[in-house]
């Protein structure tokens, strides 16, 4: 438990690794089919994080009483096909009665034990890469709020229920010195946790870092979460700007993500001969490198 890594790993032999995590979370948009498959494609994520393939997962769910039936199918289809679409059998679980609606996975996953990702390992000149905008929680915030564009809605949607499959195929490919996924803690918070694991710094390029549509728009109106702002008085003495920016923009890299990318840190000359072979499809945002000084810098 001294690690901060994604998941647990049991080692089953010199070639397979068990790789098991869980996660679960209330309703993020209206639509049940796709809260249903953002659930699954997050709990998913913990699994490509650690350098694995999913293969098996359970069912964890709290539904109210008087939900219509049709909402709770709508919900468990949508992670069954995301599932399906990952390559993961769901074989059951466990549904319990609760106030408030409540879904997630159970996920298992095999690894070589000698390609475990982990969140400690990134070496100073290594760069950073992100597969994933950022976003989600001021989105969903003003969502819940009624203030959002539905286009910018939809284009979340499709982001949250995007698998970290190929980002975390790409992770091995590239054989990343350390990767993690940026979830509640937001990114300043699970980049700290690299920092510490690694015991190196970061610098990050604030131009560089991609946002979704509409997301810099209510972060200026002040629309985030309450998380934000947890999140923000937790980490915020580990950060160093060193750039003019306002309150609302800080405030972008401590929103708390759902079933948001990975962040890698990956040897510069071998991303460099990765992208040259992956013109057709971009993958990862570069929006920084890793320094020697122990803290998260912006620039």
């Amino acid at each position: 438990m001294e690690q901060p890594d994604d998941a647990a790993v049991w080692r089953l032999d010199d070639d397979r690794a068990l790789v098991a995590t869980t996660d679960f979370f209330t309703p993020v948009v209206d639509n049940p089919y796709d809260y249903g498959a953002i659930a699954a494609a997050n709990s998913l994520s913990d699994v490509y994080a650690m350098g694995a393939k999913p293969f098996l997962a359970l069912n964890v769910a709290a539904f109210p009483a008087n939900l219509p039936v049709q909402m709770i199918t709508e919900i468990l289809r949508g992670g069954i096909e995301k599932a399906k679409e990952a390559g993961v059998v769901i074989a059951g679980g466990h549904t319990i009665k609760d106030n408030e609606p409540k879904y997630g996975l159970m996920a298992l996953g095999f690894a070589h034990p000698n390609k475990i990702l982990r969140k400690g390992g990134a070496k100073v000149g290594d760069v950073l890469l992100l597969s994933k905008p950022l976003g989600t929680g001021v989105i969903t915030t003003a969502l819940k709020q009624d203030k959002a564009d539905p286009n910018h809605v939809e284009a979340a949607v499709e982001w949250m229920k995007r698998l970290n499959a190929r980002a975390g195929e790409a992770a091995l490919e590239m054989d990343a010195h350390a990767a993690t996924d940026i979830t509640g803690f937001g990114f300043v918070g699970h980049a700290w946790e690299m920092v510490q694991a690694s015991g190196v710094g970061m610098q990050i390029h604030f131009r560089d870092i991609p946002f979704m549509d509409g997301a810099r728009i209510y972060a200026e109106k002040g629309i985030f979460p309450g998380g934000a702002y947890d999140n923000y008085q937790y980490y915020q003495d580990h950060v160093q700007f060193n750039t003019d920016l306002s309150k609302w923009e800080k405030l972008l890299l401590f929103d708390p993500q759902t079933s948001g990318g990975l962040l890698l840190a990956v040897d510069e000359s071998v991303y460099k001969e990765f992208i040259s072979h992956q013109i057709a499809s971009r993958l990862f945002w570069k929006i920084g490198e890793i320094i020697l000084e122990k803290q998260i810098v912006i620039i």
